[in-house]
């Protein structure tokens, strides 16, 4: 279960209450309150990797995008909804041009990927208020009915779909218990993932590595690049694959068949054609044995 942040936020109270009504979207070194957003990676000005703070209310100051979204599976009908895009966070903290991707890291180690493709076809946005509320007044999380799902979340205000592989739609990265953001070039996150080995470019290892990028890539890690959400990193992902095809795939399809504790979520949209190109793409991790 993911630790509530509101009980942090009890006893700074009074210094939310305090704090200026017409505050300036500065980056701080020093974090102020719990709230704070964390920000890093490509920050002009700045070293590369420097972390800053930003507060709720200074977010709230910004431009903000407002709408009502109906098709949100956090959810649990159409949902008022406050915040900023993705897309003005860049903006605003002149974030330099090589970075084109943006990661939203969660406090159990899950992450959403947004490269630009999928910021300029979806314009994402870091959720403040859900139907005028602040995150201690928002529905728990629909997984399990008791998690908060602040400090902040991430929606659209509709999401429609901008590409097909295989069975593989293009799914709404719409993560919550958000605590960073982070501005990175997508050629460096995604090159730690990419296939290796003589089969690299054939198609389906192709077809299996987009794929993951978007899936996989949300709870399994490849060094300091990945969600930390599983503890199952991509190497240990290709022995298995390798190990055992069928397995494997099968795993992916429907995990608790496998393992009645599987706390990953089953892909039984996925065709056969789709499991053999993320099993063909895993098992280019796995490294042969020495004769």
């Amino acid at each position: 279960m993911r630790p509530s942040w509101t009980s942090l936020l009890a006893c700074t109270g009074i210094f939310l209450i305090a704090a200026s009504t017409q505050p300036s979207a500065e980056l701080h070194e020093k974090r102020q309150l719990p709230s704070d957003l964390e920000v890093s990676g490509a920050l002009a000005g700045l070293p590369p990797e420097s972390t800053r703070y930003i507060t709720r209310e200074e977010l709230l100051a910004m431009p903000q995008a407002n709408f009502t979204v109906t098709d949100d599976t956090n959810f649990a009908g159409p949902t008022k909804i406050r915040g900023v895009r993705l897309e003005e966070l860049g903006r605003k903290f002149g974030v330099s041009s090589a970075a084109d991707m943006v990661v939203a890291i969660c406090d159990d180690g899950y992450r959403a990927n947004y490269p630009h493709s999928y910021l300029v076809a979806h314009h994402p946005v870091l959720v403040l208020e859900v139907n005028g509320q602040p995150p201690a007044r928002w529905p728990k999380a629909a997984e399990d009915h008791t998690s908060d799902m602040g400090p902040y979340m991430i929606s659209h205000p509709k999401f429609t779909p901008s590409y097909r592989i295989l069975s593989h739609v293009d799914e709404a990265q719409i993560p919550w218990g958000v605590v960073r953001i982070e501005f990175r070039e997508e050629k460096i996150v995604f090159s730690a993932i990419a296939p290796r080995g003589p089969h690299a470019q054939d198609r389906e290892v192709q077809e299996g590595f987009r794929i993951a990028q978007q899936n996989c890539f949300r709870c399994h890690n490849a060094g300091q690049e990945g969600g930390q959400k599983s503890g199952r990193p991509w190497d240990m992902l290709g022995a298995r694959a390798a190990a055992s095809p069928r397995e494997f795939a099968e795993y992916i399809r429907a995990p608790k068949t496998k393992n009645p504790r599987a706390q990953m979520p089953g892909n039984p949209q996925y065709d056969d054609a789709t499991l053999a190109a993320l099993t063909a793409y895993f098992r280019t991790f796995s490294v042969p044995a020495k004769p």
